[in-house]
């Protein structure tokens, strides 16, 4: 099998698994009795542990010779996270599970993409050919859970992304191609750590790391809680589900279509990430204001540029500022700060909102995200000048 095949493979179980989980894990919890603070509690725990986290899987994962090794090993913990939350019962119970899980799932997503970096380069094919085939899988999960939930109890939600997980660890272990950590000797871990530390230590790579991530982590409102306000709205669980993969479909055309074509005209990524930035603010503070269900489908239209243009925008920019025996260290750290602290600060804060103002806790994520536009201009300018 060829490795564009091999490297979509494990995006669509690794999205086939998230599409799961973030539409629909805030629903289960719910049914267990929680509280949306405890929901976003739950939920935030993991994120904000991705500060500590987050390095220390990074470097341990490049202390392994093949980079698919880390990778299955993750896919099982993830499996023993998340199985093991329902089979527990209690708030501490269900916070250690989901933080097993949660944080194996994220370390997946940095991992993968370096791989796949590397594996593009080298085999001449799109990085967003393979992301995109995850993000289709993402659509799949949406929609069959939506439809699923209206005739099975909410356990299906954990047994889904178990099994999603096993099926990740045995796809690492049997089907990805062999990519070598590094081309010579093997790093030790000191020097791995210091590597780390000169990025920490670098003002403008964390400043773009910052400004990615808070256009990301303004999606935390969404993520945490748009199911359950959509379901007390009387949108049913179908729909909410048609309603996620309808912006991952669009999400989809961006990545197939719309990425080739900016690459071929020379747009760069830091005017990607101001779009995505303009996108996020009109779509959250638009979602503030309980739209009728026909105005939420071209609201979620604009899932392409908040989520999708920021994204591949941040991967492109976090490589550029790093250098190359950093790069698993520099896609680590700019995903531990925007799919963990920064979107678990937000997601912390969204629980308590959405019991306090219910949906007008969109306008916080709108004012997440417009700061995270206008660095991403400073710095722009800035690097333009040297």
């Amino acid at each position: 099998m060829k490795s564009a095949p091999r490297m979509a493979l494990q995006y669509v179980l690794l999205f086939g698994a998230s599409g799961v989980t973030l539409p629909f894990a805030g629903l289960w919890f719910r049914e267990q009795g929680l509280s949306g603070a405890q929901i976003g509690a739950l939920l935030a725990i993991p994120m904000l542990g991705r500060l500590a986290t987050g390095p220390l899987l990074a470097v341990w994962a490049d202390g392994f010779q093949h980079r698919r090794t880390p990778i299955a090993l993750l896919g099982l913990a993830m499996a023993l996270g998340y199985g093991g939350a329902g089979l527990v019962q209690g708030f501490a119970a269900w916070a250690v599970c989901w933080f097993v899980g949660a944080t194996a799932a994220a370390a997946l997503i940095p991992l993968s993409d370096v791989m796949t970096l590397r594996v593009a380069k080298r085999d001449g094919f799109p990085f967003s050919l393979p992301r995109g085939c995850g993000s289709a899988a993402f659509v799949v999960a949406n929609v069959v859970m939506g439809l699923l939930l209206t005739r099975a109890p909410p356990d299906a939600i954990i047994v889904w992304i178990s099994i999603a997980a096993v099926l990740i660890a045995v796809t690492a272990w049997r089907v990805l191609p062999a990519e070598p950590v590094t081309e010579g000797p093997r790093v030790p871990g000191l020097e791995r750590f210091r590597g780390l530390g000169r990025l920490v230590a670098d003002p403008i790579f964390m400043t773009a790391i910052f400004a990615v991530g808070a256009v990301q982590a303004a999606h935390a409102f969404y993520y945490g809680f748009s199911a359950i306000a959509w379901k007390a709205q009387g949108v049913p669980e179908s729909v909410t589900g048609l309603l996620w993969a309808f912006s991952v479909l669009v999400e989809i055309g961006f990545m197939w279509v719309i990425e080739p074509w900016r690459r071929r005209v020379g747009i760069g990524p830091w005017v990607m990430l101001s779009v995505g930035a303009a996108a996020a603010v009109i779509r959250w503070t638009l979602m503030a204001f309980s739209p009728p269900l026909w105005a939420l489908w071209p609201l979620q239209s604009l899932h392409a540029l908040s989520f999708a243009a920021t994204y591949l925008a941040g991967v492109q920019i976090v490589e550029r500022l790093s250098p190359p025996d950093s790069h698993t260290a520099a896609q680590t750290l700019s995903s531990v700060l925007s799919a963990g602290v920064l979107i678990g600060l937000a997601t912390a804060a969204s629980g308590p909102l959405y019991d306090a103002f219910g949906l007008m806790g969109y306008l916080a994520m709108a004012g997440l995200a417009a700061p995270g536009g206008l660095v991403g201009l400073i710095l722009r300018s800035r690097l333009a000048k040297t």
